[in-house]
Order: structure tokens, then sequence, then C-alpha cells
């Protein structure tokens, strides 16, 4: 009877460390509690401990997530290298002679994961073998080591190299048919080096597409109807995402309350603040009743000029950028705060001209589609990945 008794305070126990209030039409609730768990957990023994967050858990992904190079019969698949940037390759044993391209970023805040997690190999192994295409997975610098604009800076030099003809000869690479895409601060990267490669004349080829999924595109406005929405939904809650871009932009931590409240943007000019007036580029039923909360501009902090530099925040581009880039497929997720991020630049993209694909899932959130295969994860990230591979061959 004892043993019961305290098999059930444990039970009990446990439920309610995991149990977290969750806005109804969540797809498979429990399982985005199980996770939200898990990364918690990190973050108490990073307390615990006195370790850095980003460290922890780049530990325990060392540890637990990341897979060696492991060819099968039909993949080969190696630890290569773009430019002298670490790049995992996975190259399909047969089909056509010449293959499609993909140049992937994956995400993690610019401070977490990597191209050798379980979860990201598994999803370029997919990509690989149902597009018969080759993927190239990069290794970016990360935060805190590595800040702004070197990260930036290491996805523009293995995006040049993917481009060009030693890398078309080496790997068997139709230069007309090349994607670049990431996820989430993969996503923000993808868009910025696309933009930036669009504007180069002197490329011996274009990427023929972008595909970004749930992409964070800008840093101005942490009140979105995204943001508000979703502050509280995991596995991105909105003071993380603000601390994630402190560390990347190498700010001041102290100006986290500063940028939540949007007290660093409010004196914006009128053509800056049109780039991420979210009341205008995000679908109304989107946005719900949610409306722009009134900022103290007696109270503002001082605009550092890192947070306008478009290589940090795609969403900023002049229109005349835009314009250049390649058609477009953009994966965001009701239950995200990044949601309006995406549904923004897709707006936008349209503006300047450019085919865009909008795939909104309204049961999804935030890390949905990379998490897809682990065993806990819910039935819209396989739709989500599904869904990203059709798009990409049907566009490629």
């Amino acid at each position: 009877m004892r043993l019961n008794v305290t098999a059930a305070v444990l039970l009990s126990a446990a439920a309610y460390y995991v149990y977290l209030p969750l806005p109804p039409g969540v797809c498979e609730p429990w399982k985005l509690m199980l996770l939200d768990a898990l990364f918690r957990s990190f973050m108490t023994a990073r307390d615990i401990l006195g370790l850095k967050q980003v460290h922890l858990l780049n530990h325990v992904v060392s540890l637990v997530e990341e897979v060696p190079a492991r060819s099968c019969s039909a993949l080969h698949v190696t630890d290569s290298a773009l430019a002298g940037i670490p790049t995992r390759v996975y190259r399909p044993r047969a089909g056509q002679a010449l293959k499609r391209g993909v140049l992937y970023f994956h995400g993690g805040g610019w401070a977490l994961g990597s191209a050798r997690m379980r979860s990201y190999d598994l999803l370029c192994r997919k990509m690989a073998e149902d597009l018969d295409a080759v993927i190239m997975s990069v290794d970016y610098g990360l935060a805190p080591e590595s800040v702004f604009p070197a990260p930036y800076l290491d996805a523009l030099s293995a995006s040049r190299s993917f481009l060009s003809a030693d890398t078309w000869d080496r790997f068997g690479l139709d230069p007309n048919r090349l994607c670049i895409s990431g996820d989430s601060a993969g996503g923000n990267l993808a868009a910025a080096v696309t933009q930036t490669l669009s504007s180069d004349p002197s490329l011996p080829t274009q990427p023929r597409v972008q595909a970004l999924v749930y992409p964070v595109l800008q840093a101005l406005d942490f009140q979105t109807s995204s943001y508000q929405q979703n502050q509280a939904v995991p596995i991105l809650y909105r003071p993380v995402m603000a601390r994630f871009w402190l560390q990347y932009l190498d700010a001041d931590p102290l100006l986290e309350p500063s940028i939540l409240n949007n007290l660093h943007s409010c004196a914006l000019d009128p053509i800056t603040r049109s780039k991420i007036n979210w009341t205008v580029l995000v679908p109304a039923h989107i946005r719900k009743h949610y409306r722009p909360i009134a900022v103290d501009t007696s109270t503002g902090a001082e605009l550092a000029p890192v947070f306008l530099d478009v290589r940090a925040a795609p969403l900023l581009a002049d229109d005349v950028v835009l314009s250049r880039t390649p058609k477009a497929y953009i994966l965001t997720c009701e239950f995200d705060i990044l949601r309006d991020d995406g549904m923004m630049y897709a707006r936008r993209l349209r503006d300047a001209g450019v085919t865009v694909t909008s795939d909104h899932y309204d049961d999804g959130f935030h890390g949905c589609m990379v998490f897809a295969n682990l065993p806990m994860m819910s039935s819209v990230g396989r739709r989500s990945m599904e869904g990203f591979i059709r798009w990409l061959d049907q566009n490629l």
C-alpha cells in the first residue's frame, strides 16, 4: 500500500510538472507538453549547476542527439565543407545523373542545434531520398562565441560555394535547380543570404527557389498579434526569443524588458514601420482581435543600428531587393510567436512581384516539422514535412 501511495504521489507530481494550459486547437497537446517539460528540465539543471543555458543544451544535444554521417544503400552521407564551413552532404546513389540541390540551415536561435542532430539528419535523409536531390546541411557558427554578422557570413560563404561551378562538378548538381532553405533562425539566414545573392549579378547561377520554415525575420516588434497570442505557448516563448536576438546581435541582455515592450523601436521612421506593420500585412482572420500595444515614447530606449540591419532582419529589405529574389515557400504555424513574421514576409514578397506559396498549419506550433521523426511528436509535424517536400518536388 505504501508503495502504491508513493507511486501515486510521484505520478501526480510528474503530471503537475508536465501539464501546461494550451489553447484549443493545438495538435496532440500532451506531446507538446512533454517536449516542453524536457526543455524546462534543461533550464532547471542549468540554474542548479550554474551553467549557461546554451552551453548546457548544446552539451546535451551532442551527447544525445548528434549522430555520425552514416551512409546507406540509398544515400552516400559524408561530413564535408563549403568554403570551409562544416557541411553534412546527402547524395542519392541512383536516380538522375544531375541532381537537384538544397542548401539547408538548421534552426536553434543562432545558438543551438547542429546539422548532425538526429532530427535534422532524418529530415535531410528524407529530403534526399524523396526528391532524388543532394542535400547540404550547414553548421554555421553559433552564439555566444559567434555573433552577428559571423553566422550570416558563414551562411553567405557556404551559399556562394553552393552556387559555384566547382561544387556542381564535385557533387553532380544541376545549376538550374538549386534551393536555399532553413527553419526558424536558419530560415532567417536563408532569407538574408537569398536577398544578398539575388542582388549579385556576378554569380554563375542563382537559386531557383527559397523555402523558409517558420522563419524569424525581425527584432523590432515583439507585440505582433502572434507574439501576443502565443507568448505562453511552447516551445518558443516570447522572452526566450528576445534573449536569442540579444545574444545573436551581441546586444546588452539588460535590454530584454525594453525590447519586449517595443521601447527600442518607438521612434521608427514611417517607411521602416510600414515594413513590419502587421495590422496591414497580416490577414485579418489571422491577426484576429489583437491590436498594437501603446508605447510610452517618453521612456523609449535608443535603437542600436544593428536592429535595422537587413542582413539580420530580412523583413526590413526594400521592395527592389525583394523583387529580385526567387519563387518562395513560407511555412507558418498558428501557435507560434513567429507566425506573423512569415505572414508579413509572404505579403511583402507578393507585393514586390514574387510568386509565394504560403503553407499555414492551423494546429501547428514552432518546431513541429523538425521534430516530426521523433516518437513523441505530433501528426502536424509529419504533415508539414510532407507538404514542404511536396512543394520542393513540384517547384525545384
